[in-house]
């Protein structure tokens, strides 16, 4: 009767916990060029858990490349972030972090409250952010993969498979390898505290192997995404529902070694085509609205004063509208100069035009005289007195930058109105002028709505 009781008592206590094991899966390709080298169950769609970070990331990516948001950006840490439950960077609502700050906490310490927070400073919310990895994920040609937030947290429909994540490993290492250094990391600086990375044992036992995502949750077993390279060759291998970190850790080597026993020492590096810019709605077609040369456009009408210049956004329009092959990379190009692994000051660059701001080079920009001002149209209205300040800045350059960010933002509010830099001992304040009160208030409120600095200015 004991051993009757004692064999009860264990099914009812463990034998539950053999139907929660996570399914298997796993693939297995040479990066170099995307061959097929093992497979199981790589189309099951099972859960990402956070290995679903990694789209968040290659989101965060891309919107510093298209001028979306800047590394330096100081983000607000909402309820909704603060409140995600760990692994987490231990943000609390309301403090500011730079935008690569949060960026170090998804890649490195794999923090929810981080990845949350990126969603959330790029697209309004987690819903739309989540909407955004989606159509992300469908143009690289993740088929079987749709996002229901950025963590990873089980929920229901958020779903991917083995071969959806070894494909976008392969797009984070080849589309922006100035950013894959993170992944190798042992630890970080996260703006707040140094944080380990959850890969740190598998980076140090296996020789050449510098990322790239781990995940866990109890639905989704110990899952990772895994690269190494040695000489010519690079691997990817990915594990779905592995029973521990150890054991998937050992199978994740195992299948590494059968990768680099199968790929050819040389092969040609064939990179996978980056997808079409699926970014926030609406920001496509105000970027758009640049590109090609405006059918009408007021003509400007000098200020007074002898030499003064006047530099209208038609003239950047049709500048675009000449040199189309520049403008794909747009804003981003004179955004890119900032990168994740120390926080740089652009203290010592020299102040843009605004067409070097849409169609920067990779050339010096010339220094625009003191009493240059930046004018997208002239008020002709004698009552709008008013206007709105989005930051004091370092340089005539940042705040030239944020004007133009801002303006293509919030089209619809600031549409007629000055960009103006005012310099002061203080910095450089950046400015829209030639509102309303009323139009000055409304595009305060949205302004502020999108976590951007701004408050009224009344006429002087």
């Amino acid at each position: 009767m004991g051993f009757i009781l004692i064999a009860f008592v264990w099914l009812l206590a463990f034998a539950p916990l053999k139907s929660f094991a996570a399914p298997y899966a796993a693939m297995v390709i040479d990066a170099r060029t995307g061959e097929v080298l093992h497979s199981r169950n790589a189309d099951t769609r099972l859960h990402p858990a956070s290995l679903t970070k990694m789209m968040t990331l290659y989101i965060a990516f891309e919107a510093v490349r298209n001028g979306e948001i800047e590394l330096d950006t100081p983000v607000r840490i909402t309820k909704k972030a603060s409140s995600e439950p760990p692994s987490k960077l231990g943000l609390r609502t309301g403090q500011t972090i730079a935008f690569r700050y949060l960026i170090r906490a998804a890649a490195v310490k794999s923090a929810n409250d981080a990845a949350t927070a990126i969603g959330i400073a790029i697209s309004g919310s987690e819903a739309a952010f989540a909407r955004r990895m989606t159509r992300t994920a469908k143009a690289m040609g993740m088929s079987r993969t749709t996002f229901k937030n950025a963590h990873g947290l089980t929920e229901s429909g958020h779903l991917s498979t083995a071969r959806d994540m070894t494909t976008l490993g392969r797009h984070l290492l080849y589309d922006y390898p100035q950013y894959y250094n993170l992944f190798s990391r042992q630890s970080t600086h996260a703006g707040i505290k140094t944080v380990p990375n959850t890969n740190r044992r598998l980076l140090a036992a296996y020789r050449g192997a510098d990322g790239i995502k781990t995940g866990y949750t109890r639905a989704a077993g110990f899952n990772l995404v895994a690269s190494a390279k040695r000489k010519d060759e690079r691997i990817i291998a990915t594990v779905f529902g592995g029973k521990s970190g150890a054991s998937r850790n050992a199978k994740v080597a195992e299948l590494l070694d059968m990768g680099f026993r199968r790929a050819p020492s040389r092969a040609p590096i064939r990179k996978p085509s980056r997808p079409v810019y699926a970014g926030n709605a609406g920001l496509n077609v105000q970027v758009a609205r640049l590109v090609g040369a405006p059918t009408t456009s007021l003509r400007p009408v000098l200020r007074p004063g002898p030499g003064a210049a006047v530099q209208v956004a038609g003239t950047v329009a049709a500048t675009a509208a000449k040199n189309g092959t520049r403008i794909q990379n747009g804003i981003a190009a004179a955004i890119a100069a900032a990168d994740i692994q120390t926080p740089s000051e652009d203290t010592t660059r020299p102040a843009a035009r605004p067409e070097d701001l849409v169609l920067a080079s990779t050339g010096p920009v010339e220094q625009p005289e003191p009493e240059q001002e930046i004018v997208t149209r002239l008020s002709t209205s004698g009552g709008h007195l008013w206007g709105v300040n989005v930051g004091r800045y370092t340089t005539r350059y940042e705040a030239e930058k944020v004007l133009l960010k801002t303006a293509l933002s919030e089209m619809t509010t600031l549409e007629g109105t000055l960009r103006k830099v005012n310099q002061s001992a203080r910095g450089f304040d950046a400015t829209f002028q030639g509102m309303t009160r009323e139009q000055a208030d409304l595009a305060c409120r949205r302004l502020q709505a999108r976590n951007v600095t701004c408050f009224m200015i009344g006429p002087s």
